[in-house]
């Protein structure tokens, strides 16, 4: 994990994932995966003016529409998956500002959360709100149909997505239990519980690497090949130790301990 922030829950993190990628220098990214709660049609749009794409796992798939200039004929079996848009005046009005929000984002003038949290649905009608709306609802199409068709391309996002899970599952093996209102009481609080947490993380990931990066050199490459050990994700805990608890099978030995205390 290169970059970490405390977020709420239940609310929309797909300014938060942008975020995340912006901050970073490490990586050049070319295509981050969210889920339904890190995706609007907005988010989508800035992130590809921003250089990389967005990738959904959308819920409930069977119901999304395939958005579509009213000029743009489609066999009548699809119609009932298509639903016509055009272009509004406030999106051709806000498409200059657009482009300035993303130069922004860009020189790092602002907050990718904030700004994208503030072009959510309460700002339907705003200009620039429609723009970035209108093309993001174009690039979801085209995601749409490369996720449909092409089967290698969306196990991609479902390998990616399954590996941030099991990030998360880390995570809370590491953290077990809720954090308590004493320990958030401001934000400093929060992003120091946010730091630590992932520190451990790292930690752990480094050392299940290293781990594996032994076996790979002792039994060899050719039996390891890189395609393979790109769907194994270094986030294994069961052989950790993760709250320092030890058990001892007593009950295993109890006879022993009766037989010893009765010769004795």
């Amino acid at each position: 994990m290169i970059y970490d922030q405390p977020v709420l829950l239940n609310e929309r993190q797909a300014g938060v994932a942008i975020e995340g990628a912006l901050k970073q220098n490490i990586i050049a990214i070319q295509r981050l995966a969210v889920d339904t709660h890190g995706f609007t049609h907005f988010a989508m749009a800035a992130a590809k003016l921003l250089g990389f794409d967005l990738a959904p796992r959308l819920a409930d798939l069977a119901s999304r529409k395939l958005f579509l200039p009213h000029d743009v004929s489609v066999p009548a079996s699809l119609e009932p998956m298509v639903e016509r848009v055009g272009v509004s005046r406030a999106a051709r009005e806000g498409w200059d500002g657009l482009l300035h929000l993303i130069l922004s984002l860009k020189n790092g003038h602002g907050s990718a959360a904030t700004i994208i949290a503030r072009h959510g649905s309460a700002a339907k009608g705003m200009p620039v709100y429609e723009a970035g709306t209108l093309l993001g609802k174009v690039l979801r199409s085209l995601f749409l149909l490369d996720y449909l068709v092409k089967p290698v391309f969306r196990r991609e996002v479902h390998r990616v997505l399954g590996q941030g899970e099991s990030v998360h599952q880390l995570q809370r093996a590491i953290f077990a239990g809720r954090i308590e209102a004493k320990h958030a009481r401001n934000l400093r609080e929060v992003a120091a519980t946010s730091g630590a947490l992932t520190l451990l993380t790292n930690i752990v990931m480094a050392w299940n690497t290293a781990a594996m990066q032994k076996v790979v050199d002792r039994e060899g490459a050719d039996r390891f090949p890189a395609e393979h050990l790109g769907h194994i994700a270094p986030v294994a805990f069961r052989h950790i130790n993760m709250h320092g608890k030890l058990h001892f099978p007593i009950e295993h030995y109890a006879g022993v301990a009766v037989a010893g205390r009765r010769q004795a």
